[in-house]
């Protein structure tokens, strides 16, 4: 079963698993938003769980590869400039630079390349921008052994459990961290902030 065939099915019932546990981080990475008006990408918006949130100087794109997912976000913009458009955030459908900003939230472990989606969104946030990410990650030499486990099988339907951030990073040497903190279930989750150079 693809990613796009599962999520349609999931649709339904993600916000119930996931708005409540991730409410408060979503909220903390989103707070580190640069003021400044501008145009920020959403990979991989889902159902929209961070649209209430999102400080209303801006002007948002969202892309998600699902349109049951486009379709519960939707009512979730309110007043929030918000474009949503279907595709895929490892081969992204716009110009070189056109974001100052882009958010990933829970998507770099969903996606089945996420060096090619990191990829993209360097290519697409203009010198100077800013990269928002909060996602589960492993770190380098971490054993981990029943997330790697049962990996095979759940990255098939959901989200994978063995991506390591810093091998992405090496991978794009067009983006920096500037900053790296726990988010949540004993720093398995991460909120990062990049700057691309």
């Amino acid at each position: 079963m693809s990613l796009k065939h599962s999520y349609t099915l999931i649709a339904p019932f993600y916000d119930r698993a996931i708005a409540g546990a991730t409410l408060a981080a979503r909220r903390r990475s989103l707070a580190a938003l640069s003021p400044e008006a501008g145009r920020v990408l959403l990979a991989g918006v889902g159902t929209g769980l961070d649209l209430p949130h999102l400080p209303p100087q801006h002007h948002y794109v969202g892309i998600d590869l699902n349109r049951a997912m486009l379709g519960r976000a939707l009512p979730r913009a309110g007043q929030v400039d918000f474009q949503p458009v279907q595709g895929d955030a490892q081969r992204l459908p716009f110009a070189a630079g056109a974001f100052d900003m882009a958010v990933l939230h829970l998507i770099l472990a969903v996606v089945p390349e996420p060096a090619d989606c990191l990829a993209e969104i360097a290519r697409v946030v203009r010198p100077g921008g800013q990269v928002l990410v909060f996602d589960k990650f492993l770190r380098r030499g971490q054993p981990a052994l029943l997330r790697r486990l049962i990996n095979p099988v759940l990255r098939r339907v959901a989200t994978r459990l063995d991506v390591v951030f810093e091998d992405l990073l090496v991978a794009t040497p067009q983006l920096a961290l500037e900053d790296d903190q726990p988010a949540l279930a004993g720093g398995w989750f991460r909120m990062l902030r990049l700057r691309r150079l």
